[in-house]
C-alpha cells in the first residue's frame, strides 16, 4: 500500500486509525540522521525503505504501507516494480485533500514544512492511476 499525498494530508494519521505501523520515510530519517527533517539523505532513505519493504515480502507479510509523499509516478515506480518482481498486487492510497487544509494542518505539527516547499510540493503532485501499474487506486477526501 503506497500512500501518496502532500505533508499534513492526513496518510499518518490514517495509518494510526487503522492501528497499523507504516514504513515511514520521516521515522527513517530519524534513525539514520537522528534527525526527521533531514533532506540531506533522501537516497539513502529511500534506498532503507526499498530494503525494509524486501524484508518484510521475503517474511510474506500480509500487507505493508509506505507512508511518503510518493508525489509522482517516478517515486512511486519502484514499488510497482517490486510489486512484479515478488508477485504481489500493489495499490495506492491518495489522500486529496485541499492545499489550504495541508496548510492549516502544517501549523500545527511539530515538524513544520515551509510554505514554499508546499507550494512546490503541491505543483510537483500527479495523483496515482492504475496505469502506472497499481492494482486498485483509493481516495480518500478530507
Amino acid at each position: 500500500m503506497v500512500l501518496v499525498g502532500l505533508p499534513g494530508s492526513g496518510k499518518s494519521t490514517y495509518l494510526e486509525r487503522l492501528g497499523v505501523q507504516g514504513l515511514s520515510s520521516d521515522s527513517v530519517r530519524g534513525l539514520l540522521a537522528d534527525d526527521q527533517t533531514d533532506q540531506t539523505i533522501h537516497r539513502q532513505v529511500f534506498a532503507t525503505l526499498r530494503y525494509l519493504l524486501k524484508r518484510r515480502l521475503a517474511l510474506a507479510r500480509p500487507v505493508t504501507y509506505l507512508d511518503a509523499t510518493h508525489l509522482t509516478p517516478w517515486e512511486r515506480r519502484p514499488y510497482v516494480k517490486m510489486g512484479l518482481i515478488y508477485n504481489c498486487s500493489v495499490e495506492a492510497v491518495f489522500f486529496d485533500t485541499p492545499l489550504e487544509v495541508c496548510r492549516q494542518r502544517n501549523r500545527l505539527r511539530r515538524r513544520v514544512v515551509p510554505d514554499d516547499v508546499l507550494d512546490r510540493m503541491a505543483a510537483k503532485l500527479v495523483p496515482p492511476t492504475v496505469e502506472e501499474g497499481f492494482s486498485a487506486v483509493t481516495v480518500i477526501r478530507d
